[in-house]
């Protein structure tokens, strides 16, 4: 595809636009408190919207119009537990995570557990978001390959380098303001889709209603062999309920909003608590509609496409091409010149408002909880600044090395695999922050056992999802499920093992 000059012209700006941010906050990056906290002066309006920018991302603009148009509205129900998670995080969770001048989530690891469980907590965050920085990246290599027609893996590294340079050079400052517009433009080039399909279809948007609703497309449904089954309601460990979606929930954005360094860190970014606080409810309070209105785009697009058929969309309900194709497809071949380059600018935007923060607080917590803590704890602040920069480098060629690897996956959808995979990447971490905040009991030998019987319990998993066991060994759950029951093997272990032996002094 050629975009048109005025299509070429909008997204240039934007990226230029990114760029001169990323320049211009790095002059102001002369410190380690300011590359990693911006010196903990933000406003909780300003830190908020940047966290919708971080939660929505391409997962949201891609992946959820693709799950809807392929399948119904399952993966929603998570969602539905934010508000939950947001109020026992503002008034549990936040004043620990705020102590001392906290720059990292894992440093009240350290306070409470110890100094291994403080590595163990940075480097399950490390690896579980240089995986979800792979799924992002893909999804905005295929809108690109779409647009610039080179090859799915050169798009991957072009857009990996964009969007790395930036933030190496901006610091937190440049996330966080980029994010902000990120987030503004991303809504408006949804909100432009909806609205022309409404136009385009002869019933407008009652017919996104009345067709949605007749295939079952507005339900909580799941993809069964070929048929869309709405699921139960009643709690069940082999399949999908609506009842463990939100419980899944529920146990997702508790462990969000206590032990991950892209929240966590705008609330140590924040001039005080009651600025987080606002932060938090900002977030929910647009995230939350965000999500449905993404889901509900999805929809829109199985009614124009049931409407106005299309080989590109028959092939994905076929599953012979992925889902996450769908919104580009539309925008690319459906829109008029001018709205194209304004949604692609979105698309773009989705992916580097994740992208960006991932990038960033992996960056910081690899810095301050492993480097200056464990590898040169006495070097001048230039140095550890320096360290940050260059380790932005390095995770921006994971991520494109990760994307690539991604790219030769067979998923049902995007959205699929990385619920499952941030299950089987969590390592019972919620636990762990529960009991510290809850509890005096457990120390670092308890939490010790807790882990390791939580990797057993995922390698387990892990190796009979593959068929690498007898059928013997098969797990009796949904996958969906390993999260969730693995925060509950670790707290029974830990709790178990604190009884049975006496509390023993950190190191």
């Amino acid at each position: 595809m050629t975009l048109s000059f005025v299509d070429s012209i909008i997204i240039f700006t934007y990226f230029f636009a990114l760029l001169l941010m990323g320049a211009f906050f790095a002059t102001k990056n002369n410190s380690t408190e300011e590359y990693f906290v911006g010196s903990r002066r933000f406003k909780g309006w300003i830190l908020g919207i940047s966290l919708v920018g971080t939660s929505i991302s391409s997962i949201t603009f891609l992946a959820y119009p693709g799950d809807a148009f392929k399948t119904a509205w399952l993966r929603f129900l998570p969602n539905l537990m934010l508000p939950i998670a947001v109020l026992v995080a503002a008034y549990f969770f936040l004043p620990k995570l705020r102590s001392g001048k906290s720059t990292t989530a894992y440093e009240f690891l350290e306070t409470r557990f110890g100094s291994s469980i403080r590595i163990y907590g940075a480097g399950s965050f490390i690896v579980a978001q240089i995986v979800r920085l792979s799924l992002i990246l893909y999804l905005v290599a295929l809108v690109l390959q779409q647009i610039i027609g080179l090859s799915l893996y050169e798009c991957i590294t072009l857009a990996g380098i964009a969007v790395a340079l930036y933030t190496v050079l901006g610091g937190i400052n440049a996330v966080i303001w980029t994010d902000v517009i990120q987030t503004i433009v991303l809504l408006f080039g949804g909100l432009a889709c909806v609205i022309l399909i409404s136009d385009a279809l002869p019933g407008g948007f009652a017919q996104i209603i009345e067709v949605g609703n007749h295939h079952g497309k507005l339900a909580f449904s799941e993809l069964r062999d070929g048929q869309l089954t709405q699921v139960s309601l009643l709690p069940n460990l082999t399949e999908k309920t609506i009842t463990m979606m939100l419980l899944i929930g529920l146990i997702s954005w508790l462990t969000e909003y206590s032990s991950n360094q892209n929240t966590v860190q705008r609330f140590n970014a924040a001039r005080s608590a009651s600025e987080a606080r606002k932060a938090m409810y900002i977030c929910a309070a647009i995230s939350l509609p965000a999500w449905a209105f993404f889901m509900f785009l999805g929809t829109a697009l199985y009614v124009f496409f049931d409407s106005f058929p299309a080989i590109p969309a028959t092939e994905i309900l076929e599953g012979t091409r992925k889902a996450e194709e769908i919104l580009p497809y539309y925008v690319i071949h459906y829109l008029p010149e001018g709205i194209t380059g304004l949604v692609l600018a979105a698309v773009l935007a989705a992916a580097m408002s994740s992208l960006d923060s991932s990038i960033n607080s992996i960056s910081t917590v690899a810095t301050s909880d492993i480097y200056r803590r464990f590898i040169s704890k006495h070097a001048l602040d230039s140095h550890y600044l320096r360290v940050a920069r260059l380790l932005g480098l390095v995770i921006g060629v994971l991520m494109i090395v990760g994307a690539i690897i991604l790219s030769k996956a067979q998923t049902k959808t995007i959205q699929d695999t990385a619920m499952i995979l941030t299950s089987l990447l969590a390592g019972g971490l919620l636990s762990i922050y529960a009991i510290g905040f809850f509890s005096h009991r457990g120390d670092h030998r308890h939490i010790m056992f807790g882990i390791l019987a939580t990797m057993v319990f995922t390698a387990w998993t892990v190796l009979s999802s593959r068929s690498l066991l007898p059928e013997f060994f098969s797990y009796p759950f949904d996958l969906y499920y390993t999260g969730l029951i693995g925060n509950i093997v670790m707290f029974v272990v830990v709790y178990g093992i604190s009884l049975t032996f006496p509390l023993k002094n950190s190191p």
